[in-house]
């Protein structure tokens, strides 16, 4: 079992000054004592060490269990960057090039179709006049998208094919990407910037290039080694796992998924479903630590090598088409954060101007979030990187985000 983040460092020594970090906590609680959140969890580490760790409210209200240490959380989208990197382990490897169609492994993907216009029952089509390549899954310009973006007549074939927030009763993951080839591209591959299941299709590309399930993978060559032994797609430990809650859109306050009529959200968590790479898995605070200790370690931490340190550079550069911005050449389709600034690498989301992004942050920083309203960042510049854990859906319903950014800059003071 992963051991229990606990604060390492004197604050004042890493250049945070106590008082201002308390302000987190404080912003916060307001968040859990007028119903907008059941409990968080929320880390700051400055090289390496955690100069604050700090728990509120609960991970089941209703039961009353109050947020622990190790409290599991559905990270859903902070899945992705774990199989990006995984991937290019592959690639390290020399097992696949990022230029490579993936119709070599996918041939289901082979003659893929594009949306030209119309509506999702009498949509014209065209050729793709580009094979969709490792790069446009890693970069999310593939041109595939998902069911519960609801902004595109593509989306509806999503959903009516069972598509919206997770996949059909007894299909795996082999099954998923057949079903998403069939569908109709949302643009030209290598184009646009689009949310969508690229990172679950490059899960199942890693199944087919490794020969193994995604995640023995995982264990053997990200989990494992970096000691994030309560990370699985399957959580471990029910009883620690916390509750899934909804936004109510009227009060803005949290009702259980369960009673929201999503509760098949919440079981995924129990169940050896379809194993997503973008979106599947439960962690821990401790355990998603080491991975942002890694990745500010670039590829390394405690003398553990995941990967290159310029493999993890490269990721960490803005592969855009033109070197735009997500705001420039993107459908985000949410208001979780915003994105003029922000570009987007293998796997996750890079800033590129600090001054568009409008909040306080630094050029080349690392980050992502998932739908149950988590988020993490990692700064190379100032040498930090912070973590939210909480399980509310959407994570568009409150700016978390942003505060929780100001937060931690306003309490650094060397």
């Amino acid at each position: 079992m992963s051991s229990p983040l606990k604060v390492d460092a004197d604050p004042e020594e890493l250049g945070f000054d106590p008082a201002r970090l308390a302000r987190i906590d404080h912003h916060f609680a307001r968040y859990v004592d007028d119903g907008r959140l059941a409990g968080w969890h929320t880390v700051v580490a400055r090289d390496g060490r955690v100069v604050h760790s700090s728990v509120a409210g609960y991970r089941d209200a209703e039961a009353g269990l109050p947020v622990t240490d190790d409290t599991r959380w559905r990270i859903y989208s902070m899945t992705k960057p774990i199989t990006s990197v995984a991937a290019m382990i592959l690639w390290e490897q020399g097992r696949f090039e990022l230029t490579d169609p993936i119709s070599r492994w996918l041939p289901e993907f082979a003659e893929p179709r594009v949306y030209v216009k119309g509506s999702s029952t009498k949509p014209l089509l065209e050729a793709a006049t580009e094979p969709i390549r490792v790069w446009h899954l890693l970069t999310h310009t593939a041109g595939l998208t998902y069911g519960f973006h609801h902004a595109h007549p593509v989306d509806e074939l999503y959903r009516a094919a069972g598509f919206e927030w997770a996949a059909p009763a007894g299909i795996d993951l082999a099954g998923c990407v057949e079903a998403w080839a069939r569908m109709p591209l949302v643009f030209q591959p290598g184009t646009e910037w689009n949310y969508s299941h690229a990172t679950d299709v490059l899960g199942r590309l890693i199944e087919v290039v490794s020969g193994q399930r995604l995640d023995a993978f995982l264990d053997e060559h990200v989990l494992g080694p970096l000691g994030m032994t309560a990370t699985r797609f399957v959580v471990d430990d029910p009883d620690r796992l916390a509750t899934l809650y909804v936004a109510n859109p009227a009060t803005g306050r949290y009702l259980s998924a369960e009673a929201a009529g999503m509760g098949s959200m919440g079981r995924d968590a129990l169940e050896d479903t379809w194993l997503s790479g973008g979106g599947g898995l439960v962690s821990t605070a401790a355990d998603y630590h080491r991975f942002t200790q890694m990745l500010l370690g670039r590829g390394e931490v405690d003398g553990v090598r995941i990967l290159g340190s310029r493999t993890v550079d490269y990721m960490a550069q803005n592969h855009l088409p033109g070197g735009a911005d997500l705001e420039q050449v993107g459908r985000p389709l949410f208001a979780e954060m915003p994105f003029h600034g922000v570009g987007f690498g293998l796997g996750v989301a890079t800033v590129i101007d600090p001054v568009r992004y409008r909040t306080v942050s630094s050029r080349g920083e690392l980050s992502w979030g998932g739908a149950a309203s988590t988020a993490f960042w990692v700064d190379p510049a100032e040498r930090i990187t912070a973590m939210f854990f909480t399980q509310l859906l959407p994570s568009s319903a409150h700016p978390i985000r942003t505060q929780l950014r100001g937060l931690v800059y306003q309490a650094l003071v060397d």
